[in-house]
């Protein structure tokens, strides 16, 4: 049998990396055909049970494609009305938040002013200097936001499509890799759509505690809006971290301007940081519970590159993507570093460490022999 070549680590690093700029420049000018896909994908996983539980009580598969579809768009619109429901209320009281608003910050720059000598012209030049500098970054926003809307109009073929050629999509993926791979491959698919399906649904449902437990805390506290506030910071708590500080800002903005002094934005604060708590520690680890848990390093700059390549939608769609290299990575043996460093597992000392201490072990009655002899 012929030896394999080894090659230099930083002519096989170049190239790595190579294929990685090329793959993140495919990925981003092919955005608009890519992210359509991506949310296809991962929603034909979350409807397939309802799928396959329709055709095992004999419902024809196209009929049970559309079934499962269907609760799927009844759930979707339900939620959609209600938040609708509670802008429109919010949309009448604009105008008089907006006043309070206005003068709230007349008051905030005089108080810059008189501390720290800082003029109100000054002041004005510059945040008109950052406004003109945040246009593209709030064209690009919008953008975002409206493709992020467009996808209504192209996922529903496409989640359709990928339930009714699911079984030709699963066999090319096993003729792609040889035979004695097979079982590799099937419990690789397995675990990705476990893992896919775990992960939505624990979030779902973990959505819908957090929302009922952020407008109950508004609402105790006489907060405006609690209910469209909660449900709105509930939404910006799937993104790991940064959601989460978007989130409490809002509430404590509400009050800001609706109420006077701040015993009521101390106990929107308190109260967002004991249903954290609730979250992280019992939530996630209950309700989630999903076979691949991210470390918060990597979730963190995941979904800033997902930010930064497909916008609004990547950061949503980063997350799942990266939990499903991780199981990629588990079952391959040359990759299964990779996979330990996505992971959340913190080992309680570095490796070489204890391979020299081992080590020292070792070799430390040999060497006292030695010495007696």
């Amino acid at each position: 049998m012929p030896a394999v070549k080894e090659y230099p680590f930083y002519l096989k690093s170049t190239v790595i990396l190579f294929g990685l700029i090329l793959l993140v420049y495919v990925f981003a000018q092919l955005a608009d055909v890519m992210i359509p896909l991506a949310f296809s994908a991962f929603i034909a996983i979350l409807l397939n049970p309802v799928s396959n539980w329709l055709q095992e009580h004999k419902v024809p598969k196209i009929l049970s494609i559309c079934l499962a579809m269907l609760l799927g768009a009844i759930l979707l619109t339900g939620l959609f009305y209600f938040l609708s429901t509670q802008i429109i209320q919010f949309g009448d009281s604009l105008p008089t938040l907006k006043k309070k608003f206005g003068e709230m910050f007349i008051t905030f720059k005089d108080w810059v002013a008189a501390t720290f000598n800082y003029s109100v012209q000054k002041q004005d030049k510059l945040i008109k200097d950052a406004m003109d500098n945040s246009q593209a970054l709030v064209g690009r926003t919008l953008g975002n936001v409206l493709s992020t809307f467009g996808l209504i109009f192209v996922v529903p073929v496409y989640v359709f499509l990928v339930l009714f050629y699911k079984t030709l999509l699963l066999n090319f993926i096993y003729e792609v890799f040889s035979e004695e791979n097979s079982k590799q491959v099937a419990d690789v698919l397995k675990e990705t759509k476990s893992a896919i399906q775990s992960y939505i649904q624990g979030l779902l449902i973990e959505m819908v505690i957090v929302a009922a437990m952020n407008s109950l805390a508004l609402i105790l506290l006489g907060v405006k809006y609690g209910i469209l506030i909660g449900v709105i910071g509930a939404i910006l708590n799937l993104l790991p971290y940064l959601g989460g500080i978007i989130a409490i800002s809002l509430p404590v903005l509400m009050a800001t301007v609706t109420k006077d002094g701040y015993t009521t934005q101390l106990g929107v604060i308190i109260a967002y940081l004991v249903i954290q708590f609730i979250d992280n520690n019992i939530l996630v680890p209950r309700i989630v519970s999903s076979k691949v848990q991210i470390n918060a390093l990597i979730s963190i700059v995941v979904v800033l590159l997902g930010n930064l390549l497909w916008g609004l939608s990547g950061m949503f769609l980063s997350i799942p993507f990266v939990a499903v290299l991780k199981i990629i990575f588990d079952r391959i043996d040359t990759l299964k570093p990779w996979g330990k460093l996505l992971g959340d597992t913190v080992p309680t000392r570095p490796k070489g460490a204890g391979w020299t201490k081992t080590r020292k072990k070792a070799v430390l009655p040999e060497d006292e022999v030695k010495g007696k002899s």
